[in-house]
């Protein structure tokens, strides 16, 4: 890369910061003369990004959002894929990302225009948020077709493959789209049936809004997340971790977020209670706070805990130790 493409990037770097940059303060962070940065923003111009400059001794640079988007090698569902993963991220932050997600979300949602930021902020008013796991991937355009739905109030149809990959057609009054148990659900009153279905996005192809309206059914108890919630632990064996961890209550809440319930013992430990759907999520989580605990129930978590330790001696032991060829 030549000096003037990486100046360029390093340039185009802190334009996307929303604030607006004096051309004196951007030649001291690059090292070159108010001129060189005159040429630079021309040249970032010329390639589609709307660069605005004002005058005066407040005056400066600072990116705006254009017509279209300016080219940032994103497609449209890129760009909005993008922007509902950093929001997502922002209100499940892991440890050391929230702020930089927040960042992240201020450059892009910048420069969006307006017709992205419609689907960004369809996607947005139709979620539900129940941070239990990372959404498995599901295609954009079928997660804006049915967010469109739900703002719209719009019947859609689209196919549905089962768990056991019986296939089906689908009338359905879409309600909320949930993040949970590691997927994107949608919470839908399934009209053929007359009753509350829940369907795995990553599972339901060809969405169409029929564009017949309807009003709003009273969801039972009121709370979407806490309804699908329910739906999933009815639906699937869950396993109920009670674990006591060495580590003070506030540290391991701050750690696991809503993933369980935590009550202290003592200053330096405390009582873990959670559910989830696989004890090789119970165990990576457990794992991954970096203290020692002692697990009581489930029985299974324990002996899936043995088998990870046996594995891990004996790769601790390398190529001649315990059981070597």
């Amino acid at each position: 890369m030549s000096d003037t493409s990486a100046r360029l990037f390093a340039l185009l770097s802190l334009l996307q910061t929303p604030r607006e940059w004096p051309g004196s303060e951007l030649a001291g962070r690059l090292g070159v003369t108010p001129r060189t940065i005159r040429r630079d923003i021309d040249r970032l111009r010329d390639l589609g990004y709307p660069v605005e400059a004002t005058l005066g001794a407040a005056g400066g640079y600072r990116l705006v959002a254009g017509a279209a988007m300016p080219p940032l090698l994103l497609d449209d569902d890129e760009a909005v894929a993008i922007a509902v993963g950093l929001r997502t991220a922002a209100q499940s932050p892991v440890e050391g990302v929230d702020e930089a997600s927040v960042r992240a979300l201020a450059k892009l949602e910048q420069v969006l225009p307006s017709r992205l930021r419609h689907r960004v902020g369809s996607l947005a008013a139709a979620m539900a948020h129940m941070p239990m796991g990372t959404p498995a991937a599901v295609d954009p355009q079928h997660l804006t077709a049915i967010a469109g739905a739900i703002v719209g109030r719009e019947r859609i149809r689209f196919a549905y493959r089962a768990a056991d990959g019986t296939p089906s057609r689908r009338l359905a009054e879409p309600y909320r789209l949930v993040a949970a148990a590691h997927r994107w659900y949608l919470l839908a009153h399934d009209d053929d049936r007359g009753d509350w279905r829940l369907f795995r996005t990553d599972r339901i192809t060809e969405p169409r809004a029929t564009g017949a309206r309807f009003t709003h059914r009273e969801i039972p108890g009121g709370d979407p997340a806490a309804f699908v919630k329910d739906m999933l632990y009815s639906m699937a064996p869950t396993y109920e971790v009670v674990a006591t961890l060495r580590l003070p209550a506030d540290r391991v809440a701050q750690r696991i977020g809503g993933a369980g319930e935590v009550e202290p013992v003592d200053a330096d430990s405390c009582r873990l209670r959670g559910h989830a759907d696989t004890v090789e999520w119970l165990a990576s989580r457990l794992l991954q706070l970096g203290c020692d605990f002692t697990v009581h129930e489930p029985p299974e978590l324990r002996a899936h805990l043995r088998d990870l330790g046996t594995r891990a001696l004996g790769a601790a032991a390398g190529p001649d130790g315990p059981g070597a060829p």
